[in-house]
């Protein structure tokens, strides 16, 4: 990924962290590439901006609290605000208020070309080397091999099924592409341009005439089926869902009996009759970053928090408390469930095609044709929808 664009993104990210460890009061000394190469005092603050769940300090319940411990040790005070989508923290953190956020794959890369996100010096990072290998260095958290964050956590795009609709089990994403008709207006699926990922995934399987290498490293032809497989399976939507509590809902009702989820959402259906699956085809998922402002005003609690955030103990209970794998094997030392999310599975997690930004480089290799880039993605998917 040598785009211009991408350069011209970590030169200015560079250089504003440089700036930024330089004038916050005890700030770390610079190094090459504006990487702080050691840090200083903390400034007694920072400010996250993060997906719900991935920040609680106890106030909405009060067993849930990783933020206390983390004010105790370092003396950083912690505000949060919770975002929604992807879209709405890039919106956000154009502002510069936020000294750290939790990237998902679809934002990253965007995050780093528009310069709003400085490189990480990992070496300042104790807990960065016990961090799953296959988590590092990935396309959605580095340029040119330069880490722009820490991983959080990980996890799987699953399809779920209500049991007793499909008593028989699923393992195919075609019951709800070629198959959605037969349960037409109670099929559901993720309200984002990144979802035209999951029907490349599909067609990747099901037409290799298409030649489509990587979900995210779409041409015009390839994106172009993915747009007309979606809206086939458009007239079928009985709604899409961001909001993880409406797909809930959707669920324990009837309203949608078969469509992507995540395993929080089946965790937390009350029901009983749904049961989800990683699809032979394969799946989209997630592996969330943890990034630093390249405006941040705090840099030294915002590495305090990177590092503590990826500690063994508080990376457990966050990510079980979010319904997902832990970064680490050190992690499923303090969780009874790495099994059942396959957590550190080097086989499962190849078969997840983690969030990453469609760039018009194709991030398959190929140089013979320009990609898409999410741009036209998010203008296939308004198109998708209508």
């Amino acid at each position: 990924m040598k785009s211009q664009i991408m350069a011209g993104g970590a030169l200015l990210a560079s250089a504003l962290l440089l700036t930024a460890c330089g004038t916050s009061g005890g700030g770390g000394g610079g190094g090459e590439g504006g990487m702080p190469t050691e840090l200083g005092e903390t400034e007694g603050a920072v400010s996250i901006l993060a997906w719900p769940g991935y920040v609680e300090d106890g106030s909405n319940d009060p067993s849930v609290d990783w933020v206390s411990g983390f004010e105790d040790e370092t003396g950083c005070q912690v505000t949060v605000k919770t975002f929604g989508t992807s879209d709405e923290a890039l919106n956000l953190m154009k502002s510069g208020e936020y000294d750290v956020v939790s990237a998902s794959g679809d934002a990253s890369l965007r995050l780093v070309a528009a310069g709003d996100v400085a490189p990480v010096n990992v070496d300042l990072l104790k807990n960065y080397a016990g961090i799953f290998d296959f988590l590092k260095n990935q396309s959605w958290n580095s340029v040119d091999g330069q880490p722009y964050g820490v991983p959080h956590g990980y996890g799987a795009n699953l399809l779920m099924w209500n049991t007793d609709v499909f008593p028989g089990g699923l393992d195919s994403w075609s019951a709800v592409f070629d198959g959605a008709g037969e349960h037409s207006g109670q099929v559901t699926a993720y309200d984002s341009p990144i979802y035209i990922a999951d029907a490349a995934v599909y067609l990747m399987a099901t037409q290799p005439d298409l030649g489509i290498e990587n979900p995210y490293a779409l041409d015009a032809d390839q994106l172009a089926a993915a747009v007309d497989l979606l809206k086939a399976q458009r007239q079928h939507i009985g709604e899409y869902w961001s909001d993880y509590l409406k797909e809930i809902q959707a669920f324990e009702t009837g309203d949608s009996v078969v469509g992507t989820t995540w395993q929080v959402i089946q965790n937390s259906i009350t029901t009983g009759n749904t049961e989800v699956v990683l699809p032979k085809e394969g799946a989209t998922g997630w592996s969330d970053t943890w990034m630093i402002s390249s405006q941040s005003q705090h840099p030294n609690c915002a590495y305090a928090w990177l590092d503590w955030i990826a500690s063994p103990e508080v990376n457990a209970t966050a990510t079980a408390y979010f319904g997902e794998a832990p970064s680490s094997q050190e992690a499923c030392n303090f969780r009874d469930d790495c099994e059942a999310y396959h957590a550190g599975d080097a086989d499962y997690a190849s078969q997840i095609w983690y969030w990453s930004t469609p760039i018009p480089e194709c991030l398959d290799g190929r140089t013979d044709v320009q990609c898409t880039d999410y741009a036209a993605w998010t203008a296939a998917w308004q198109e998708i929808k209508g």
